[in-house]
């Protein structure tokens, strides 16, 4: 295991905002690297934590040989986050994705410890019918090359059921260091949530929402199962993809409520409004299919991306979202940072 594996695991018990980091396009398709590298400047400065790179948010279709982004899309985030850290002294939590079976995921994660990633996402949605059994030998196979963090990806944009049992094994493997919980379901996540609390490894298992839908609800509660008890830290989110100094803002005002340091009230309000926007941005009502395409509409707005393209031109914004993003832009001003990227983008974009 990488030597940092354990100032990593501290990293993120801390509790992070961790945007999921699209994927800046042309008009014809190939990577903007200007606007990549101002996207990754855009969350260091916006006072994230971290960034995960190569993810659902980043487009899986990096990998395709014919595409080949995967590296290089890595390896400019790192560049932005390394000159990042030299000038402020931040540590910031490097993670890329990792997916396929297991041949391909143990060479990503090979690729992820070579460039210099902490850990790596790792998804399961390639191995669509493997058993318990085989899903745990494969994560584990992973963790011998690079720190996991597992993922509950939800079947609406590719993800697999995973039942309890396989999270009761999975929390075993001595590689995990954290789970993002993406599964867009309470039942599903209490399974999660109820696995890391049983097996005492609540100080070594950060837990992260990925559950864009129910953002603040995950934040604030504490999970109890008999005299064990679970709690997300932070978020691994592609909402926070997008108004990311207000995600920044929104865990400080989390952390204080927790601290009963402030109401619970302004916060759950918050926490409404961001669901609605998310249903919007996300496309829930076609079922997630424009949420790539929704999020690079807002940062299209903003001025970082410079259109909505993704690298599936059939991917695209679904009939109706777009009056759905201009609706929750309207209905909640306070939760956009537009005037904090209007103020640095010239210097993002240098």
């Amino acid at each position: 295991m990488p030597d940092n594996t354990e100032q990593f695991r501290t990293l993120l018990q801390t509790g992070l905002v961790i945007p999921a980091h699209p994927l800046a396009l042309t008009a014809d398709l190939k990577l903007d690297e200007r606007r990549q590298r101002g996207l990754t400047r855009y969350y260091c400065d916006a006072g994230s934590g971290g960034v995960a790179v190569g993810v659902h948010t980043t487009q899986f279709n990096i990998r395709d040989p014919k595409v080949g982004l995967f590296e290089p899309v890595l390896e400019l985030a790192l560049e932005e986050i390394h000159a990042f850290e030299r000038r402020s002294g931040k540590v910031m939590a490097k993670i890329g994705g990792v997916c396929g079976e297991t041949g391909q995921a143990c060479k990503e994660a090979e690729t992820l410890r070579r460039l210099g990633y902490d850990g790596g996402l790792l998804s399961l949605a390639a191995l669509t019918d493997a058993s318990n059994e085989v899903l745990v030998e494969h994560c584990r196979a992973v963790g011998e090359n690079l720190p996991i963090i597992g993922f509950y990806l939800q079947p609406a944009v590719g993800g697999r059921p995973l039942n309890a049992e396989f999270w009761e094994r999975f929390v075993e493997i001595e590689y995990v260091v954290a789970i993002k919980v993406a599964s867009f379901d309470r039942y599903q996540t209490m399974e999660v949530l109820r696995a890391v609390a049983h097996s005492g490894r609540g100080s070594e298992i950060a837990l992260y929402t990925g559950n864009d839908d129910n953002i603040v609800a995950d934040l604030l509660t504490e999970f109890r199962f008999g005299n064990r008890a679970a709690h997300f830290v932070g978020g691994l989110l592609g909402q926070w993809a997008v108004w990311t100094r207000r995600a920044v803002e929104l865990l400080q005002a989390v952390q204080e409520v927790k601290r009963n340091r402030a109401p619970l009230d302004i916060v759950l309000a918050r926490g409404a409004e961001i669901t609605d926007a998310n249903a919007a941005i996300f496309d829930a009502r076609h079922e997630f299919r424009g949420c790539i395409p929704g999020i690079h509409e807002v940062l299209r707005r903003q001025g970082l991306l410079a259109g909505s393209w993704c690298l599936d031109p059939d991917e695209e914004l679904s009939a109706g979202q777009l009056d759905e993003i201009e609706r929750v832009y309207a209905s909640y001003p306070l939760l956009n940072d537009d005037q904090f990227v209007a103020e640095n983008l010239d210097r993002w974009l240098s």
